[in-house]
């Protein structure tokens, strides 16, 4: 069973709508026993980090979570901000990440940009996948959604495994183990996205 994370943030019906369509189990919950029986889990996030972050580590299940992804090694895949906050700290707000991930959340570097582009990036926009990375398994020519102000800095490139360009070069998803972050949203990529939770739900 894949656990959607219910913490009172994020798209979570989208995401669940999704699974449902590919017919992979799954279910939105914020309760601790489910989150404990928890096959794979997905972490949303949408909005301010401080706000996302504050809202998880009062969550019911915030122990729990830390033990089934750092102990048990359960697949989880952040999304969006629920990616940032897989990092250890981010230039939004003064709250500590997950620190999963080493790492920060930057906002972009608007001076660095072309004249025309402006924050946030909102666009479909095409990924250069690195490593031949399984999530993205099948996809061809991936292209997702972002909408974000903030992306990725991490501390060692090898956790990257995509990547994107808006002015210059960003993050786009990272894996380390069993943790794993898009910046996009899958369930607002249409077949792109539905292939990428049908890998997640697959390889993972």
């Amino acid at each position: 069973m894949t656990v959607i994370l219910d913490y009172g943030i994020g798209n979570v019906s989208s995401i669940y709508n999704m699974m449902n369509r590919l017919g992979i189990q799954s279910m939105i919950s914020g309760k601790e026993l489910d989150v404990m029986n928890a096959d794979k889990i997905i972490l949303p996030g949408v909005g301010h980090f401080d706000y996302c972050m504050k809202q998880l580590k009062h969550a019911d299940f915030f122990e729990t979570l830390n033990l089934k992804v750092l102990k048990e090694k359960t697949p989880v895949l952040g999304v969006c901000v629920g990616c940032q906050m897989l990092m250890e700290s981010s230039e939004e707000g003064v709250e500590s990440g997950l620190g999963w991930v080493s790492g920060k959340v930057v906002k972009f570097n608007i001076e660095s940009l072309p004249v025309g582009l402006k924050v946030p990036h909102m666009a479909w926009t095409d990924v250069d996948v690195k490593q031949n990375h399984r999530l993205y398994s099948d996809i061809l020519d991936p292209r997702f959604y972002f909408v974000h102000s903030y992306h990725l800095l991490c501390n060692d490139t090898n956790d990257i495994t995509a990547t994107e360009t808006y002015g210059y070069e960003f993050v786009a998803s990272v894996q380390k183990g069993n943790i794993q972050g898009v910046q996009f949203h899958p369930e607002k990529s249409h077949k792109f996205g539905m292939k990428l939770y049908e890998n997640f739900n697959r390889y993972f």
